[in-house]
């Protein structure tokens, strides 16, 4: 079931609309008065977001660049402005889609679930890319956090940043240099000891929170190695 907010101040519109997309097994919620969107917008968390352009208090395009602060969910924008100007306008604005009027709506929703499928999807490649996955360990960029399977391993901000060093290059072997240069911007040969300290307080507190104590091999003499099974 998806999810619809509609803003016009035009309320015979809102209502057939809302009544179109009802019956295609949506949940809508409209809004008359523009200045009052962003607050039902942040409680309602919808999927998608029409826009009329003219409205008295607040024009959609002001409201559509302050959606953008709170909200990327798609933003379509149903217009009888239909301009280039006022396309790219609405583009610029932070619009996904221009649609213009009269429109059918068959055709605005068909443009709704194209959107809303598009935006999961780089949403999902988004989330992906934040993720690290060591199963059953993981590292998640976005949250600067360690976890063996769903229990997080406490780090400090440098064991974090050694961990994530490692983990980016998972099964190669990476020299005290490297790492030292990584941590600390500089290495000289008196930090091999930093780095030594460093790594074993790291293996401490993954071996005290999951009971594994090989995931970070030590390679002789050279440095360290994070092991990953494919």
């Amino acid at each position: 079931m998806y999810k619809i907010f509609m803003v016009d101040d035009d309320l015979e519109v809102l209502e057939i609309n809302k009544k179109f997309f009802e019956e295609k097994n949506c949940k809508v919620e409209v809004c008359s008065k523009s200045r009052n969107a962003l607050g039902m917008i942040e409680k309602f968390k919808p999927d998608c977001i029409l826009l009329d352009v003219m409205m008295p208090e607040l024009d959609g395009y002001t409201l559509c660049r302050q959606i953008r602060h709170i909200t990327n969910v798609p933003v379509l924008f149903l217009s009888g402005k239909v301009s280039e100007d006022d396309k790219i306008e609405g583009f610029e604005a932070g619009g996904d889609d221009y649609i213009e009027k009269p429109y059918s709506l068959r055709e605005v929703y068909v443009r709704i679930v194209a959107n809303i499928k598009r935006n999961t999807q780089k949403s999902a490649k988004k989330a992906d890319d934040m993720i690290i996955d060591l199963d059953p360990f993981y590292v998640d960029r976005e949250q600067h956090k360690l976890f063996f399977e769903e229990t997080e391993i406490p780090l400090s901000n440098k064991e974090y940043d050694l961990m994530l060093f490692l983990a980016q290059n998972a099964n190669r072997e990476i020299s005290f240099e490297e790492i030292g240069i990584k941590l600390w911007g500089t290495y000289i040969e008196a930090d091999r000891r930093n780095v030594m300290v460093n790594v074993s307080r790291l293996r401490k507190k993954i071996q005290d929170q999951s009971g594994i104590d090989n995931l970070i091999e030590t390679v002789w003499s050279k440095g360290y190695k994070l092991v990953k099974h494919e």
